[in-house]
């Protein structure tokens, strides 16, 4: 069997719409819209490029390779690459930034519009003491509560959603004001990089591999099927992700007016949603936000306690590694969210477009085949270009040398430079290939 009914894949759809919609991911289209303004939609199309369209071909591509995702990039690239780059990933999606980021929104969101400024900073203490102690617990004994808790969040952080983009849209916070900073002049590639911020595309490659093995559950066991299956679900998730995300940003846009430029979407959302439902609406995206962000918690403080435990061959406990992740995620939660997005920039803007890179490369293997030199050749030239935009980001300058590349180099000026290198680093590659033999163990899909 290598079919699904149209309510198998509707389910698989939902299902991964619930994989990605974190409750981090609330809090980025609003600040996008407030800062885009008059050119919000041209901004938010860049996001949803990054933010919805790459995840959805990340999911794809793992698909496409039955699965065993990490195996191929192990291949195809090099093993100390595909490492540095799982080491990253985990690190970023995990204590990093998404499970500090997990606790900083929660707390953004839900507590702080109850709290005074002078007891702020002993609140959050306390609500993040609690919040990482309940998600060690749960992370510590796994069972079927994080996804009940899940199914049942998901729709009723929907059905809120709803009412408040319906009330968005009905009575307005305020007028759309004009854009600023970046969004000026390029919004659209402004929200292209807004869009990294959500991490769905480094998510996708870390819990790929949990939607391949639920279609497989269903009967489906072709590559090309379980692809064409991702591809559809995957479409559902586009759809409902936009209608989301472009309304959160309606929301920022209008919000400028009334409430000024606030320092970060999660205060954004929380100061729209008092004025839409008074201290009642406050009180009840408080106990649905946290919940939500406590199972987002658990399932990446699990993964990445379990990724590195492997990387480490068991010298150092599940236990332990868990453990190490809470405490150093509850220092980081404490230092604020706007803090948190700050220090995740440059990170981000380093690894993604690595990741791009290797994803849409993946999404032709059928006609690159074996041939590892194109891998290896965009992904060496990526590495460079990413690195320097990353260091861009941090504030770190390299004398002379963007004043060159923005000189003579396509796209540098808008921390794309790494596009046109990628693309002669793939193509040098593969004219390399021809004066190669065929290695007899590239295959690694089942």
């Amino acid at each position: 069997m290598n079919q699904m009914s149209k309510g198998e894949i509707l389910t698989v759809g939902f299902m991964m719409f619930s994989i990605f919609f974190g409750a981090g991911n609330l809090i980025f289209p609003p600040a996008l819209g407030q800062a885009a303004g008059d050119h919000v939609l041209t901004a938010m199309i860049g996001f949803l490029v990054t933010g919805v369209g790459l995840p959805l071909l990340g999911i794809t591509a793992i698909a496409l390779q039955g699965g065993k995702y990490i195996e191929f990039i192990r291949k195809m690239t090099y093993p100390w690459m595909a490492t540095m780059l799982l080491v990253i990933l985990y690190l970023t999606i995990g204590p990093l930034f998404a499970m500090p980021r997990t606790g900083a929104v929660s707390f953004e969101i839900g507590i702080r519009p109850f709290l005074t400024a002078d007891n702020m900073v002993l609140g959050q203490a306390i609500y993040t003491a609690i919040f990482y102690a309940a998600s060690y617990y749960l992370a510590l004994n796994p069972n079927k509560l994080i996804d009940r808790v899940g199914k049942m969040l998901t729709p009723v952080l929907l059905v809120f959603l709803v009412i408040l983009f319906a009330k968005a849209f009905m009575t307005p916070l305020g007028d759309i004001l004009d854009a600023t900073g970046a969004y000026i002049n390029t919004p659209f590639v402004q929200g292209f990089q807004d869009g990294y911020q959500t991490m769905d595309l480094l998510a996708s490659l870390a819990i790929g591999t949990l939607v391949v093995n639920a279609i497989r559950m269903r009967g489906v066991t072709s590559n090309r099927a379980i692809g064409k299956v991702c591809l559809i679900a995957g479409l559902i998730t586009v759809v409902l992700m936009s209608m989301v995300y472009g309304s959160l940003s309606y929301i920022g846009a209008t919000s400028a007016s009334v409430l000024g430029h606030s320092e970060n979407g999660g205060q954004l959302l929380a100061a729209a949603i008092s004025i839409f439902f008074g201290p009642a609406g406050n009180l009840l995206v408080a106990v649905i936000i946290s919940l939500a962000c406590l199972t987002t918690c658990c399932g990446i403080t699990s993964g990445t306690a379990w990724f590195f435990n492997k990387l480490f061959k068991n010298k150092i406990s599940y236990e332990r590694l868990l453990l190490f992740s809470i405490l150093f995620s509850f220092v980081a939660s404490n230092v604020g969210l706007t803090q948190i997005i700050t220090l995740t920039i440059p990170f981000l803007v380093g690894i993604y477009p690595l990741v791009i890179v290797f994803v849409l490369l993946s999404l032709f293997d059928r006609f690159i085949d074996w041939r590892r030199s194109v891998y290896r050749g965009a992904m060496n030239c990526t590495m460079v270009f990413a690195i320097i935009d990353g260091l861009n980001a941090a504030s770190i300058q390299l004398p002379g040398v963007n004043e060159f590349l923005t000189a003579y180099l396509p796209f540098y000026s808008i921390t794309m430079g790494w596009v046109i290198p990628a693309l002669l680093g793939a193509a040098f590659g593969f004219v390399y290939s021809c004066f190669q033999e065929k290695p007899a163990d590239v295959s690694v899909a089942s």
